[in-house]
């Protein structure tokens, strides 16, 4: 493994992309209860978590990467790099969506999905990726602060109507990944960065409460108080991983081989989904008896797990 490389960021980034596969597999099958699928609108489920674990896990990375290319290549290579990390993240959602649309899966109609969020996500944040953590905090929160504003007042129709919130939800969605950059580098860049960690991820989930009191909590507007929630759970969620893997040394192999090359097994699995979903056969998918969803679940699992060993073997790695 590259020295670099921290296998509690792995690890959690695993879990993240883990839940992502498993949220999309699960999310057309009809005998999955709803409290196992995305909230209608208002309301959070644990399905609506994966996604802004995935943006923490970016954020993770993102600032300390900046740094080390700006010492090694210059501000421009730099930018450069991230610049095209990021199109080619849009450009491959937008692919992914396009065939959506074109093959009819679940009526979509709107070209835009995670990676597009992602993408657009990521060259907001690298607008302000080099400036201080206070700053990129201040950023993130008046960020997060109009595009409430302009939700309630002008955009909720749209957001609504578009998955993810759409290219208006994306201003929030970055406003998250620019505000997840600012607390992580309470764990890059302190000696207490469990307690740190812990104080932050505590702050955030109580700020979103007291949000609430106006506010719903909806991934589907993205709105001020999911990506506060969202945020603060990912950081205690993180804080657990890394305290299992470097204070425990407990191994999560599995989750940290799915960790090294999430871009390439979300990619995958959206086309292995296909085998069951385009066929179009109610009992092969949305009305599949549990034994059969289990079966092709465990398949999906399994296949991306070997594909993940074997791009390990090879030191072969797609990074986020």
């Amino acid at each position: 493994m590259n020295s670099e490389r921290i296998e509690s960021i792995d690890a959690f980034r695993g879990l993240a992309i883990a839940g992502m596969v498993i949220a999309n597999f699960i999310a057309g099958v009809d005998r999955i209860p709803a409290w196992l699928k995305h909230a209608p609108d208002a309301g959070f489920t644990v399905i609506d978590l994966v996604a802004p674990m995935f943006i923490f896990a970016i954020g993770l990375t993102y600032a300390p990467s900046a740094r080390r290319r700006l010492a090694e290549s210059g501000a421009w290579k730099m930018t450069l790099h991230f610049l095209k990390r990021f199109f080619a993240i849009l450009g491959i959602g937008a692919l992914l969506s396009a065939g959506e649309i074109a093959l009819g899966v679940d009526g979509q109609t709107v070209n835009w999905g995670v990676l597009q969020a992602i993408g657009v996500a990521g060259l907001v944040t690298l607008i302000f990726i080099r400036m201080k953590t206070s700053v990129r905090l201040a950023v993130g929160l008046l960020l997060l602060g109009a595009y409430q504003f302009l939700l309630q007042r002008f955009w909720l129709a749209d957001v609504l109507a578009a998955p993810h919130g759409g290219f208006f939800g994306a201003i929030s969605w970055s406003a998250m990944l620019i505000l997840a950059t600012a607390f992580t580098d309470l764990f890059h860049q302190t000696n207490h960065r469990i307690r740190n960690l812990l104080l932050a991820g505590m702050a955030s989930l109580l700020i979103a409460l007291l949000l609430t009191l106006w506010f719903p909590v909806s991934k589907n507007r993205v709105s001020a108080p999911y990506v506060l929630l969202s945020l603060g759970l990912s950081g205690l969620l993180f804080t657990a991983c890394h305290l299992l893997v470097d204070r425990f040394k407990l191994s999560l192999a599995v989750l940290t081989l799915w960790g090294r090359n999430p871009l390439v097994l979300y990619v995958l699995h959206m086309l292995l989904l296909g085998f069951v979903v385009l066929p179009g056969l109610p009992m092969l998918y949305n009305l599949a008896p549990w034994w059969l969803v289990v079966l092709e679940g465990g398949v999906l699992v399994s296949v991306l797990t070997l594909v993940a060993w074997i791009l390990d073997k090879r030191k072969l790695f797609v990074s986020l």
